[in-house]
């Protein structure tokens, strides 16, 4: 009897922490019944090319969030980042400069969050959202408020394919894999661990936190960055209020992989896993019509949810044992 309870226990515990992709295998093999269409190669491969950008913005969220940090600027440093990255290609045709001025641009951005968030003190949510307002007055500023056209090859960024891959997708498998690799393989991603899970205990631990929360936002500006260019690319325009709304979806798809608001908890994969989960729902609605007031208030409850499982996960966790 011991030696059956002891299975069930730990299958049950298998579940829980498979939890999303569990739930994400239950949504394709749902949304694969609901329409014929789902499963062509042609409506995934879409799908792919679709999350790419925002789960390369979730990459980033989600080593912010594990730090028990976050960045409302997102969506400005996005736009910023794109101008930049398109105009510097219009002036000298080069791809791959366009390509390194528009990470650049993300990551000197986010120093400033990362200095006024280390080094003095302010909290995130007032230094990304001051940075937010900068830096979307700046991108208006330099453009006038009016779109970029005419932008040539800067589309194979966004449009091109590796093979049969589109490079949007090829860039996010490449993201997915120095995020893995930061948080499991890194002296950084272990103090980004001990950071989120209890700050003072990190300090004592002898982890530099100011050094370790700065580089942080740098390693998030380098993903806002790259996410910028990719979007105008695809996009085939230069739209300085692109982004608008972006750090929520970002956030969203990182809380709904398994995340923690409370930090000290999250991973690549249930970040990517969140992405596909919130990605499949789009396309899915999208495909059997439902209205688009609608699916936003579908969103809206699926974040609650996810912020709900998250706080009761955390209780659990802090309930002493019986």
């Amino acid at each position: 009897m011991k030696t059956l309870t002891n299975r069930f226990e730990r299958v049950k515990y298998i579940a829980v922490k498979n939890s999303i992709y569990l739930i994400l295998g239950v949504i394709f093999i749902i949304s694969s019944l609901l329409n014929e269409n789902f499963l062509t190669v042609l409506n995934l491969r879409n799908v792919l090319r679709q999350i790419s950008v925002i789960t390369i913005l979730a990459f980033g969220e989600t080593l912010l969030i594990i730090a028990g940090m976050i960045d409302l600027s997102v969506g400005a440093v996005f736009a910023v980042a794109g101008i930049l990255s398109i105009t510097v290609f219009k002036i000298t045709g080069s791809l791959l400069l366009a390509l390194i001025v528009g990470i650049l641009s993300g990551v000197v951005l986010n120093i400033i969050s990362g200095m006024l968030v280390s080094y003095f003190k302010t909290p995130p949510f007032i230094a990304t959202l001051a940075l937010m307002t900068i830096a979307r007055g700046f991108v208006l500023l330099i453009t006038k408020g009016q779109n970029i056209y005419q932008i040539g090859r800067f589309v194979e960024f966004g449009q091109g394919s590796i093979g049969f891959i589109p490079t949007p997708v090829v860039f996010m498998f490449l993201m997915l894999i120095v995020t893995w690799y930061i948080l499991n393989h890194t002296r950084l991603g272990r103090a980004i661990y001990a950071i989120g899970g209890n700050e003072e205990a990190a300090m004592a631990s002898g982890i530099q936190v100011a050094k370790t929360k700065f580089i942080v936002y740098v390693i998030n500006g380098a993903f806002v960055g790259l996410a910028g260019v990719l979007f105008m690319s695809r996009v085939n325009a230069g739209l300085p209020n692109a982004g608008i709304g972006f750090e929520l979806e970002a956030l969203t798809v990182a809380i709904i992989g398994g995340t923690s608001f409370s930090g000290g908890i999250g991973t690549a994969a249930g970040t990517l896993a969140g992405g596909f989960i919130v990605g499949l729902l789009n396309n899915i609605m999208n495909l059997v019509g439902v209205n688009s007031y609608v699916q936003q208030i579908i969103k809206g409850v699926i974040i609650a949810l996810a912020v709900i499982f998250d706080m009761a996960a955390k209780n659990r966790r802090a309930r002493p044992e019986e």
